[in-house]
C-alpha cells in the first residue's frame, strides 16, 4: 500500500478529532490501497509538537467543515502499532493495523466526494426527473442559524488594602485637686480638738494634691467587611449571517398535449 496523489488530499492539513469530539491531531497524509485504488488510511500527526504519527482507518470518518471526525476513540488511535510514515505500508504493518482496529483484512473506500456529501448533508443531493429514486414530491430545505454562547473574561476587578495614617483629636475630661483656705469658728462641736494641743506652738500641716492624667494606648478594632460581588446584566447582540434556502418553482407546458398529430 502506498500513498499517491488523490483527490482525498483535500483532507490533508485538517484537524482530526475522535467520535467524541476530542482532538487527536492533524492529518498529514492519505494512504491508498494498491489493489483497490481506494484511500484506506489516514496518517495523523499527534503529540505536543506533532512529531508522532498514528495511522487511522478512513472508513467511517466524516468531514465537517475544516474538521475530520474519526470513527475511533482517541486512546485506541494513540495505542495503534507504530508505523514508519515513509509513504509505504508493508504487508506486516498493514496486517498489524487491521488487527489493532479489529477490521477484516479488506477496507471500504472513502472518497473526497463522500466527505463533501457528509459535510453538505443529503438535502443538497438531488434526483434526476427520471431517476430510480425519484418520488412524487420534492423536499425543500434551508439553512438556519445555530447560535451558541460561551463565556470569556473581559476585565479583572480586585480589592487592594493598605495602611494609611491620619491625625485624630478627642477631648478627654480630667480632674485635679486645688487647695483653698477654710476658717471655722470654735464651737462646742470642735472645741475638744481645738484645745487638745499646747496653748501656743509652731506647726506645719501638709495636704497632698492630685490630678488625673491621660495615658494613651491603641488597639485594633474591626470596623467592616468588604468584598466583591458580580451582577449580571442582559444585553442583546445582533447576529448577522447569510443562509441558503432552496426554492421550488412551478412550471408547466403551455402546449395542449391533448391534440393529436395528423
Amino acid at each position: 500500500m502506498t500513498n499517491i496523489d488523490y483527490d482525498t488530499r483535500t483532507l490533508i492539513g485538517r484537524k482530526a478529532a475522535d467520535r467524541y469530539d476530542s482532538k487527536v491531531g492533524t492529518i498529514s497524509d492519505v494512504y491508498v490501497d494498491d489493489q483497490t485504488g481506494q484511500p484506506t488510511w489516514l496518517a495523523v500527526n499527534t503529540g505536543l509538537f506533532g512529531t508522532k504519527v498514528h495511522f487511522v482507518p478512513l472508513a467511517g470518518a466524516a468531514a465537517y467543515g475544516d474538521d475530520v471526525f474519526l470513527a475511533y476513540d482517541k486512546d485506541v488511535i494513540k495505542d495503534a502499532p507504530a508505523v514508519d510514515p515513509d509513504g509505504v505500508l508493508a504487508p506486516d504493518e498493514e496486517a498489524a493495523l487491521y488487527t489493532h482496529y479489529e477490521m477484516a483484512y479488506a477496507g471500504a473506500g472513502f472518497t473526497a466526494a463522500d466527505a463533501e456529501t457528509r459535510r453538505r448533508g443529503p438535502a443538497e443531493v438531488g434526483h434526476d426527473v427520471s431517476g430510480p429514486n425519484t418520488d412524487d414530491a420534492m423536499t425543500r430545505s434551508e439553512e438556519q442559524l445555530d447560535v451558541s454562547k460561551r463565556t470569556r473574561p473581559t476585565a479583572t476587578a480586585r480589592l487592594r488594602k493598605w495602611i494609611d495614617t491620619e491625625d485624630v483629636e478627642i477631648r478627654v475630661p480630667v480632674r485635679r485637686e486645688k487647695a483653698r483656705l477654710v476658717t471655722e469658728p470654735i464651737t462646742d462641736v470642735n472645741r475638744g480638738k481645738a484645745m487638745s494641743g499646747p496653748a501656743l506652738s509652731s506647726e506645719e500641716h501638709e495636704v497632698v494634691l492630685s490630678e488625673e492624667v491621660v495615658d494613651v494606648d491603641k488597639r485594633v478594632v474591626p470596623k467592616e467587611r468588604v468584598r466583591l460581588e458580580t451582577a449580571t446584566e442582559t444585553d442583546e447582540v445582533a447576529v448577522d449571517d447569510t443562509v441558503r434556502k432552496e426554492r421550488i418553482a412551478f412550471d408547466h407546458d403551455t402546449e395542449d398535449r391533448r391534440r393529436t398529430g395528423r
